[in-house]
């Protein structure tokens, strides 16, 4: 199963025997059971995960209601990353929307494994470079986009997450209560059908 980690990371960078193994040393498996938490509010994220298997989404408590941020899936990275770098407690709760299959790799060991291969330090970098431009491009959807736009958009960029997702959380995820995203439902689907 750790081939799946392999090969999304020999999407970005190249790397030999030894370092494939090296990697596969630190690993941790994790299984979770459909809405299970790998990470709550106010304990530190010191792991990056890779899902093998299944979908998470983090959240955070917005006047006593859930507000989602992301959704991740197969062969999909994620890490509180401000967390990760401080060692502060997050603001972000992770939970699973399905029973999920990860690949934990903790800080201490990921440093190690920087410090004496360059190669996956190279990933790091390269994964940092991919959240921000990810969360710019976040902030211009949420920013820019009518609420119609943004669920337009996911339809189109993110097939999965319509397929998978329930509508409450979509919802949450496009900025709207879950009335008005399916209003926006409605009326899509009568023009379509107009």
């Amino acid at each position: 199963m750790s081939e799946s980690i392999i090969k999304s990371i020999e999407q970005l960078v190249s790397f030999n025997q030894e370092e494939a193994n090296a990697l596969r040393a630190i690993l941790t498996e994790k299984k979770l059971k459909r809405k299970d938490h790998l990470l709550r509010e106010g304990s530190v994220c010191n792991y990056a995960a890779f899902i093998v298997k299944g979908c998470l989404h983090y959240y955070y408590i917005v006047d006593g209601e859930e507000s989602t941020g992301q959704f991740f899936f197969e062969n999909g990275w994620y890490s509180d990353y401000e967390s990760f770098l401080s060692g502060e407690p997050s603001s972000q709760n992770i939970q699973a929307l399905e029973d999920c299959t990860l690949y934990l790799i903790y800080r201490t060991d990921l440093e190690s494994l920087f410090s004496q291969y360059p190669v996956f330090e190279k990933f790091g970098r390269l994964m940092a470079e991919r959240a921000v431009l990810g969360l710019k491009k976040k902030n211009e959807f949420l920013t820019l986009q009518s609420f119609e736009q943004r669920y337009l958009q996911l339809i189109n960029e993110r097939p999965k997450v319509i397929e998978r997702v329930s509508l409450k959380y979509i919802a949450s995820y496009l900025g709207m209560k879950a009335e008005s995203l399916s209003r926006i439902r409605k009326r899509l689907f009568d023009k379509k059908n107009s």
